[in-house]
C-alpha cells in the first residue's frame, strides 16, 4: 500500500498528472488490510490524491473508519474540509470510528471546528469514550477542550458518571480545573465511587486549594452567562454573534 500511495501521490503532486494505476480501482484493498487509496491518501494528508479519489468520500474500512476518521487521526485540516465539502458525513455510521471523538482526543483543534462547522455533533456521547469533551480532558488537550467548550460543549457531560472536571482533578491540570468551571462544569458532582473532584486531588495542594475558593455559589453575572448559552443550545457560538447585541455583551457571552 505505501509503494502505491507514494507512487501515486509523486504522480498527482509531482508531476501534476493522474497516475491511472494508481486511481483505476480506487476502492481496492491491499492484501494485508482492507484500507484503500483513499483512506490513506486521509491518514497521509496528500491532497492532490485525495481530490482525485473523492467520489466515495464515505467508504468505510473493516473497522467503519472513513477517509474522514483518517483524516483526523493524521489531523489534516486541508483533507477534512476537502472531504466535508464533497459530502462527507461529519457523524459515522458507527459511532466507535467518530471523527470527532479522533480529533478532540488528539488535540486537533482545527479540525474539531471544521467538523463542528459542518454539522458534526459535539455532544454525541459514545458508550466506551464518553464525550469529544472527556476524551480532550482525558489526554489533557487544554485548547481542544476550551474550543468545544466555545462551540457549545456541556462542562458537565463526560462518560457515565465519570465528569469532565473528575479528570482534570484526578489528573492534577488545574488550567484544565479553571476552564471547566469557568463554563459551569458542577464541582459538588459525585462519581460512580461518590466523590466530587476535589476529594481526588492531594490535600493541601495547590489545586485543593483553587477548589476550595471556588466551590462557593456563581456570580450572578457567571449565572446568567451560563444560563443563555444553555438557553441557546449546542451552536451557540454561531448564534450568540447573530444576536443584535452590543460587541462587549457578545464577547462575554463567548467567554472572550
Amino acid at each position: 500500500m505505501k509503494a502505491a500511495g507514494a507512487s501515486g501521490s509523486q504522480g498527482l503532486e509531482g508531476s501534476g498528472k493522474t497516475s491511472t494505476a494508481f486511481i483505476a480501482n480506487p476502492w481496492m484493498s491491499d492484501f494485508v488490510s482492507d484500507w484503500s487509496p483513499m483512506h490513506d491518501a486521509a491518514f497521509h494528508g496528500r491532497l492532490l490524491v485525495l481530490d482525485k479519489l473523492i467520489n466515495q468520500v464515505n467508504d468505510a474500512s473493516i473497522k467503519w473508519h472513513t477517509p474522514l476518521f483518517n483524516a483526523c487521526v493524521s489531523g489534516s485540516l486541508a483533507c477534512v474540509n476537502l472531504l466535508v465539502q464533497h459530502g462527507a458525513s461529519p457523524n459515522s455510521a458507527c459511532d466507535l470510528a467518530s471523527p470527532i471523538h479522533e480529533a478532540a482526543k488528539r488535540g486537533y483543534t482545527e479540525c474539531v471546528e471544521a467538523l463542528v462547522s459542518h454539522g458534526a455533533n459535539l455532544q454525541l456521547n459514545v458508550k466506551d469514550l464518553g464525550t469529544p469533551l472527556y476524551l480532550a480532558c482525558k489526554n489533557q488537550k487544554v485548547e481542544c477542550a476550551k474550543k468545544l467548550l466555545e462551540l457549545g460543549a456541556n462542562a458537565n457531560d463526560g462518560k457515565n458518571l465519570d465528569s469532565n472536571l473528575h479528570l482534570a482533578a484526578k489528573n492534577c491540570n488545574i488550567d484544565l480545573v479553571n476552564l471547566l468551571i469557568d463554563f459551569g462544569a458542577d464541582s459538588m458532582a459525585r462519581n460512580a465511587d461518590g466523590k466530587r473532584p476535589a476529594e481526588l486531588v492531594p490535600p493541601d495542594s495547590t489545586l485543593a486549594q483553587m477548589f476550595s475558593k471556588r466551590e462557593g455559589p456563581l456570580s450572578l453575572k457567571q449565572l446568567c452567562r451560563l444560563c443563555i448559552r444553555k438557553y441557546i443550545g449546542h451552536k451557540c457560538h454561531l448564534r450568540i454573534t447573530e444576536l443584535l447585541l452590543p460587541k462587549e455583551l457578545k464577547d462575554f457571552l463567548l467567554f472572550r
